[in-house]
């Protein structure tokens, strides 16, 4: 039983997750829909490691499915005296929804980010702001964002 009273653990994810990771990716409720060969070759890339500065960690409580997962970037910045780190995906299953795994995934992915000096953790949220105002976050900006067209995007990569 992890230090929030959750009989279940957070680890990195691994090669036999793809299947339900794709399926909380599905809830997530992005403007885009998931494409299953993005996916794919995003997570296969993840896992070779290619992006180091990317972090996949989920909620594992011994059930077939995974109870969530949370993506996280670390990248040093020029303003931030040390390397900062961005909440940038975080989902928990709607079956397991109330079990506290959104908190036990934001305290491992803290934790992680204590262990490897980081200045800043940052998480854009309009839907969840109670959420992480419980969890000690304090509003800081506005969320911007651009859409590029999806004829330029070649392997998760925008063309000039």
């Amino acid at each position: 039983m992890s230090d929030t009273g959750v009989d279940a653990t957070v680890r990195e994810a691994r090669p036999g997750d793809e299947d339900a990771l794709f399926a909380l990716v599905q809830q997530l409720g992005h403007a885009f829909q998931p494409d299953r060969a993005a996916y794919d070759a995003t997570l296969a890339s993840y896992f070779a490691g290619e992006h180091p500065s990317v972090l996949l960690h989920v909620v594992d409580d011994g059930s077939a499915r995974l109870g969530g997962y949370a993506l996280t970037t670390i990248v040093p910045l020029l303003a931030t005296n040390g390397p900062s780190a961005q909440l940038q995906e975080i989902v928990v299953d709607e079956s397991a929804r109330g079990r506290d795994y959104g908190t036990l995934l934001v305290r491992a992915v803290e934790t992680i980010c204590e262990e490897r000096g980081v200045t800043q953790l940052t998480v854009a949220s309009r839907r969840s702001g109670g959420f992480y105002d419980r969890l000690g976050f304090a509003d800081a900006a506005e969320y911007m964002r651009r859409f590029f067209p999806a004829d330029r995007a070649v392997a998760g990569r925008v063309l000039p």
